[in-house]
């Protein structure tokens, strides 16, 4: 039986949001639950349970998005430390290394990510698996020079490269005008190691592999929420 996630992704937000305190500066994700947290977030501001909150958000859609709800925002240039950065993911592994990047916006998030004190993910626990790549392959975003060399070089690395398409049918840009080859692979045993020998190939720009980065993450479920804790 398949069941609603948006209440599961609503609750895993609300979770995230009881960590954040006044005169914080956030990081804001991108994606379906970040999304509740960027609404969770507003209607906190309005009712004064949170206040002088400044948000970054990780993409055109969720600067959209908070801007529309009134929370006051700024750029990475103007916040270059974050007190919490809040994403979602698309998978979770037992030592909270992630896949992100199905939505598109995995450079900007990860390097948001990079300048936060705290990174919390949240999620339903569908995005809770036992190893990487089990359900979802790794997006990676390359320039569209030279792509054909890249995704041969990605394609040793034992995974079977698509060029992601929009629902036009035509290559998805990402905000920053690159592409992304979405990157299945079979088992992905050492994601250390394979982030490195993306990270290695000329043409690749960043990749959404998350290793070592988040620090806690809440995963609701029929069971309620769960609170995830990084052990290294």
């Amino acid at each position: 039986m398949t069941h609603n996630l948006e209440p599961f992704k609503q609750q895993a937000a609300e979770r995230a949001l009881d960590g954040v305190e006044s005169g914080m500066r956030l990081g804001l994700g991108t994606g379906s639950t970040a999304r509740y947290v960027v609404e969770g977030l507003a209607a906190r501001l309005r009712d004064g349970r949170l206040r002088d909150i400044v948000g970054v958000p990780t993409s055109e859609a969720t600067a959209k998005l908070a801007g529309s709800l009134g929370i006051p925002l700024a750029t990475l240039d103007q916040q270059h430390e974050l007190d919490l950065v809040i994403d979602g993911a698309d998978e979770i592994d037992p030592q909270l290394n992630l896949i992100k990047g199905l939505g598109g916006a995995l450079l900007r998030e990860k390097i948001v990510a990079s300048v936060g004190q705290r990174f919390c993910i949240v999620a339903d626990t569908s995005k809770v698996v036992g190893r990487l790549g089990e359900h979802t392959p790794v997006p990676v975003e390359v320039i569209s020079f030279g792509m054909r060399p890249v995704e041969q070089r990605l394609r040793a690395l034992g995974c079977a490269p698509v060029l992601r398409r929009n629902a036009s049918g035509l290559p998805f840009i990402t905000d920053e005008g690159n592409s992304i080859l979405d990157c299945r692979f079979e088992q992905i045993d050492d994601p250390e190691r394979l982030d490195a020998d993306i990270h290695a190939i000329p043409g690749v720009v960043e990749h959404g592999l998350f290793i070592g980065m988040a620090s806690v993450a809440f995963a609701a479920g029929l069971d309620g929420v769960t609170r995830l804790q990084r052990s290294r």
